[in-house]
């Protein structure tokens, strides 16, 4: 079969498919690269905002070196990977631990200090979610903000048992400040504020522990005042 009249002709013809659809697919991967560079990008500001962020209520008391909403997001995705609690979604606590204070690296952390409403919590929190997702692909995207909708809506057992871990987390690190400043029971607000909001038995369990190692700290304290 001479050369042009038969594969060759098919040849030349599927070359020249390729060759005019080759600049729309580097487009197409061009755009892509893009845009997972672009995500890279807000994903390392993300991360670098929450390490900068420190918790409010440690600067108001002036402790030193408090930590960041990525440290407590951090530590509370580890206490919700260690529970032993079959009933719960293990998977979906860790990932709430790790998004219900995302909002926070944008508007800061919100204490009751501050005298902003609930309401306006909300809203700003909100209005922060969508800002650092809105670069995510939509199943991403609607995961994530599900995810942090869950925890401030309280809708789940899992959103329940995270907002109890939240709370210990808090104690068990005021537990942490007060022995590095060698100022056992000044942080007694915090503890305070917690009071009859754990309920579930692991947490239940840890806090008594806090309590337990707290109370024989100040108790240490005291009688090594002068008399």
């Amino acid at each position: 079969m001479p050369l042009g009249l038969g594969g060759g002709r098919r040849s030349g013809v599927a070359d020249g498919s390729r060759e005019r659809a080759w600049p729309e697919e580097k487009l197409r991967k061009d755009e892509s690269d893009g845009l997972r560079e672009e995500r890279r990008r807000v994903d390392e500001e993300l991360e670098e905002k929450a390490e900068r962020v420190p918790r409010t209520g440690w600067v108001y008391r002036k402790v030193a070196n408090p930590e960041s909403v990525s440290d407590h997001m951090y530590r509370m995705a580890i206490m919700a990977m260690v529970t032993e609690d079959k009933t719960l979604n293990k998977d979906k606590c860790i990932r709430l631990a790790l998004v219900h204070d995302m909002a926070e690296c944008i508007v800061g952390d919100i204490a009751p200090a501050d005298n902003i409403s609930k309401e306006e919590k909300h809203r700003r929190e909100e209005e922060a979610m969508k800002h650092l997702t809105e670069l995510l692909s939509e199943d991403l995207r609607k995961e994530i903000f599900d995810l942090w909708e869950e925890y401030e809506c309280q809708s789940s057992e899992e959103a329940r048992f995270v907002k109890q871990l939240d709370q210990c987390e808090m104690i068990l690190q005021a537990l942490e400040y007060e022995e590095l400043e060698k100022r056992p029971g000044t942080l007694q607000d915090f503890y305070d504020s917690t009071t009859g909001k754990f309920s579930h038995p692991e947490i239940v369990q840890l806090v008594s522990s806090i309590n337990a190692e707290r109370s024989t700290k100040i108790a240490a304290a005291n009688n090594d005042l002068p008399s």
